[in-house]
């Protein structure tokens, strides 16, 4: 995965381009060359890219890893106070705990906003269930809450439905 020092490197020959691009469109207009337009476009177009390589050097894009979190998959997220999460139906109760942690950290963003009266994020994991062929049931094992306000919540409350578990098939050996 690229650093920010990666992107930083990559803003900077950006720039330099950019500047190239706009001396050599400026100069096109000077002598009237055939590709004047075509130069400023080009500048435009690298002004662009130059501003958001910059912003990924703000950015950071590193993923927090909790030991313990099994991998997941985001299906369903408004974009604001709710997420919902899929998980192995093989997931153990600390496993999950350690699972919806980390979909937390990884979920958080400034951007989302709250609606009137709620400032969380809830995320909600489930798994699937097959009770007879056929027939598919999300079974939800548990869920996080956390403050869409600030990166470090010390007010998380997770709810791990441990009666779920008990719905669950049994591995077999």
């Amino acid at each position: 995965m690229l650093s920010t020092a990666d992107f930083l490197q990559y803003t900077q020959w950006s720039g330099i381009a950019t500047l190239v691009f706009a001396a050599l469109a400026v100069l096109a207009f000077i002598f009237k060359w055939g590709i004047r337009f075509r130069l400023v476009g080009t500048t435009g177009f690298m002004l662009v890219l130059t501003g958001g390589l910059f912003a990924l050097c703000l950015v950071p894009l590193s993923r927090t890893v909790i030991p313990g979190a099994e991998k997941f998959t985001l299906v369903y997220d408004n974009g604001s106070t709710q997420a919902v999460i899929a998980i192995s139906p093989e997931i153990s109760p600390s496993q999950l705990e350690a699972t919806l942690r980390q979909a937390a950290s990884n979920l958080y963003s400034y951007g989302r906003l709250g609606r009137k009266g709620e400032n969380y994020l809830t995320i909600r994991a489930r798994t699937i269930v097959h009770p007879e062929p056929g027939v598919s049931v999300p079974l939800y094992l548990g869920q996080i809450k956390r403050a869409l306000a600030s990166r470090e919540d010390g007010e998380i409350a997770i709810e791990i439905y441990t009666d779920k578990f008990a719905q669950l098939p049994k591995p077999t050996a």
